[in-house]
């Protein structure tokens, strides 16, 4: 058996084993019933990586269990993460906490965290990620000198501001497709905040966790550790305030982001009329904790998720008259990734040259974006294989500024 045939061999195999007809499956791709069965007869190939990996996470396996073959593009590497890494990997406060004897009398200034804190994550909104990763070593070293050297009222703010730190290490290192350690540093987050006495920190930490669970294929428990955190906050004030309404109504839009990454349609519109509500209560857009939340935040995952289930009219119809200038002039992630989810609903369309003109305005907004986001390394790979190069002249050079060719 050829590798084509034994491809949509093994596809039609995990079809069947969920109980999905070829109807279903081709909608959630965004390809026709006919593809899908020329595919599983080994007519035709899948020849778009992307369609590929979509194919794998509506089946609910690794890709690897429908090929082995390597299909995809290197990412660029982000050269931030092995100074992160080191960084936290050092400990260096724990001889302290053996032989408090030992203790070094360095004590970081508070003011000056917070200044440099309040600098990172900036860079991280402005999409300047490799700036961020400059900055997040030396944060972190600090921020747990801070918790070991301070006292009293001090030694609680100290814990408050290495949460916050790893916070903005969780994003960063998350965005930039550096999960696993996203994930420790988002743990460590949740520890501060703890030891800090901090809640409403400790529900940024769920939030922030909860995106990086979804980056690491566990959609389920990220939108039940967010619905959870999300009813929890909910129960612990009698009249929320701003803050708690913006971390409530993030802790939602993670919900969404999970939940259209099941491919569970019902409960993304569920989760969307619960931010849809928030927001409301909220009464206009915030970057409460850099959360960006707000009624256009709202807005924009919604096209995400109509993206996500290959419903490119949805996307378009809820994204081409999206007005993004009522968000704050430092957010050029979000404002570009309405972009990238625009080019995505084009491509779905085959309309590549539109899908092309969008994603340069992406880039104009945020190169790193684009350089990092592995949605848009799969889309620009799929791009390139279809490629026609009357309609689409600026097509290579963008693939190759992003790393893709």
């Amino acid at each position: 058996m050829d590798a084509r045939a034994e491809i949509g061999r093994r596809i039609a195999r995990q079809r069947r084993r969920r109980g999905l007809s070829q109807v279903v499956v081709a909608g959630l791709i965004g390809r026709s019933e006919s593809w899908l069965s020329q595919v599983e007869r080994g007519r035709r190939s899948i020849d778009s990586h992307s369609v590929l990996v979509r194919l794998a996470e509506v089946l609910d396996v690794d890709i690897n269990q429908l090929t082995s073959e390597d299909t995809g593009a290197d990412m660029a590497k982000y050269e931030g993460s092995a100074t992160i890494r080191e960084a936290m990997l050092q400990y260096e406060t724990l001889p302290d906490v053996i032989n408090s004897r030992s203790a070094n009398d360095q004590r970081p200034r508070l003011t000056w965290l917070g200044h440099e804190l309040r600098r990172t994550n900036r860079a991280y909104q402005a999409t300047r990620y490799d700036e961020a990763g400059r900055l997040l070593p030396g944060l972190i070293l600090a921020a747990e000198r801070a918790c070991r050297s301070m006292k009293g009222d001090e030694k609680r703010a100290a814990f408050t501001l290495c949460s916050l730190v790893y916070h903005s290490a969780t994003m960063t290192l998350n965005r930039v497709g550096e999960a696993d350690l996203a994930w420790t540093a988002a743990d460590r987050s949740l520890s501060a905040a703890q030891m800090g006495d901090r809640p409403l920190l400790a529900a940024v930490s769920a939030y922030r966790l909860g995106y990086v669970l979804i980056r690491q294929k566990r959609a389920r428990e990220a939108e039940d550790l967010a619905v959870r955190s999300r009813d929890a906050l909910a129960a612990s004030v009698r009249r929320p305030f701003p803050l708690v309404l913006s971390v409530q109504g993030g802790l939602c839009l993670v919900a969404v982001t999970a939940a259209a990454a099941r491919f569970d349609r019902a409960a993304v519109d569920r989760h969307l009329a619960s931010a849809r509500v928030i927001a409301a209560e909220l009464g206009g857009d915030r970057n409460d904790f850099w959360s960006a939340f707000g009624p256009t935040n709202v807005l924009i995952h919604e096209v995400s998720a109509a993206v996500s289930f290959g419903d490119a009219k949805l996307a378009l119809k809820r994204g081409e008259p999206l007005d993004v200038e009522h968000l704050g002039p430092g957010l050029l992630g979000r404002r570009a990734q309405v972009s990238i989810d625009l080019a995505r609903a084009y491509a779905l369309q085959r309309k590549d040259a539109a899908a092309v003109n969008t994603l340069l305005k992406a880039e104009r907004l945020s190169p790193e974006l684009v350089r990092y986001d592995a949605g848009t390394n799969d889309l620009l790979t799929e791009l390139v294989r279809r490629e026609h190069q009357a309609s689409t002249p600026e097509l290579r050079g963008l693939a190759q500024r992003a790393g893709v060719v």
